[in-house]
């Protein structure tokens, strides 16, 4: 049997936790990274051009990945890096990209070389440090997972906020903006690809055999949270727009916690341990709490519409629970960056700048103008008084991924 098997020289610098990964707006569990392959012995039935060009790329993937592992858990590197052009993050999905038509030739219709190479990738969230697999199944699951966290750290570097050639405030632009969304979309593809057409080819024996870290509640997760940030950024957008109305940012907030709430769910019950996966949940938690902040708040503006007594006390209980959501995601938040490895909150921004402005100040200016009403023996704060969110559809969606067709066997 062929073996990609072999540690990289520095496996100890990119496993588990660095000690600080910086400004993080977008989460990105460290990378799993595949283990070098010096030599990939031929026989059972590997045809030699296959054999060759699959150790190649391979290789070539495990030195590219590694520097981007390091890339990204080092903070100093990544502002000396992106000062000088950026990482090279662009040329390593490229490169997977290339990888996957050869990769594919091992599992295509009637081939029986589908089990014929053992592949083995270093793990982030799960307590094995490593897992090894004899299934090309398991190594196409490790390059759409790779692709995916390699273009949610695309987005992270584009929506921290930078600080302008003249000094102005930090800030992210438009086009960032507008790129990141994009991106997302790309990334939720690659998953939502690995979960519809990728596990299903795996027996239920090997899908066992998987790490935390490619987990369908993970993958799921991480699908869920590129939507959800895809979200946040359209309605910065919206916000900053005089065209868009209320109810098309409730629509947008709500779909957000949607999205969150998918996240969470898919999250849950998997058997996270310290570390990156800890840090993984705790950044679900903080992003479903602030959403629910900002669709509390769109909803009551909007009952606060209605001229009936009920829907002005209605709106108070709205306002209300975004207030105390808004505090809630404040302490998730500095969880979150507290929590090892330890990172930092860039300057707010976007929505959620807007919304910490505002939250607070429109519900207590709807208690004293309905003072009245909130004092009243129906107490407004109990549970029966806040309003239920409007349920939309997600409208975002997945940018749709197919795998490459095959490369030439033989």
């Amino acid at each position: 049997m062929g073996c990609f098997s072999s540690k990289p020289n520095d496996a100890g610098a990119i496993r588990r936790r660095p000690g600080s990964i910086g400004e993080v707006a977008v989460f990105v569990p460290g990378l799993r990274v595949p283990e070098i392959s010096e030599e990939l012995p031929l026989g059972d039935g590997l045809p030699r051009r296959l054999t060759e060009r699959l150790a190649a790329l391979r290789n070539r993937i495990v030195a590219m990945a590694a520097q981007e592992a390091l890339y990204m858990t080092k903070p100093s590197w990544r502002i000396s890096i992106t000062q000088h052009g950026g990482s090279k993050s662009a040329d390593l999905l490229q490169t997977l990209e290339d990888y996957l038509p050869t990769l594919l030739a091992l599992v295509k219709d009637g081939s029986e070389l589908e089990d014929k190479i053992q592949f083995a990738w270093m793990n982030q969230e799960d307590d094995a440090e490593d897992t090894s697999m004899p299934s090309a199944w398991y190594e196409v699951l490790s390059v759409l997972h790779l692709m995916a966290l390699l273009r949610l750290s695309q987005a992270n570097s584009l929506l921290v906020p930078k600080t302008s050639i003249e000094g102005y405030h930090a800030k992210v632009s438009e086009e960032n903006k507008r790129a990141s969304v994009e991106i997302f979309l790309k990334a939720a593809g690659y998953l939502e690809c690995a979960i519809q057409h990728v596990l299903p080819k795996m027996s239920p024996e090997k899908r066992k055999g998987l790490p935390v870290d490619l987990a369908e509640g993970i993958l799921k997760a991480i699908c869920m949270q590129a939507l959800g940030q895809a979200i946040d950024v359209q309605l910065g957008l919206a916000i900053d727009s005089p065209k868009a109305t209320l109810a098309v940012k409730r629509r947008l907030a709500c779909e957000m916690v949607k999205c969150w709430q998918q996240a969470h769910e898919s999250i849950s019950d998997l058997p996270l341990l310290d570390g990156w996966a800890e840090k993984h949940r705790l950044f679900v938690t903080w992003k479903h709490t602030e959403a629910k902040a900002a669709a509390y708040y769109y909803h009551g503006l909007i009952i606060d519409e209605g001229n009936s007594e009920k829907c002005h006390r209605t709106a108070v209980a709205a306002l209300q629970s975004a207030e105390e959501f808004l505090e809630e995601s404040r302490a998730a938040c500095e969880a979150f960056h507290a929590a090892s490895p330890v990172s930092r909150c860039p300057p707010v921004w976007g929505s959620m700048r807007y919304l910490h402005e505002k939250i607070q100040k429109e519900s207590s200016c709807k208690v004293r103008i309905n003072k009245d009403l909130y004092t009243s023996d129906r107490m407004i704060h109990e549970s029966s008084g806040v309003p239920a969110l409007p349920d939309f559809a997600v409208a975002l969606k997945p940018e749709e991924y197919r795998l490459p067709l095959l490369a030439l066997a033989d």
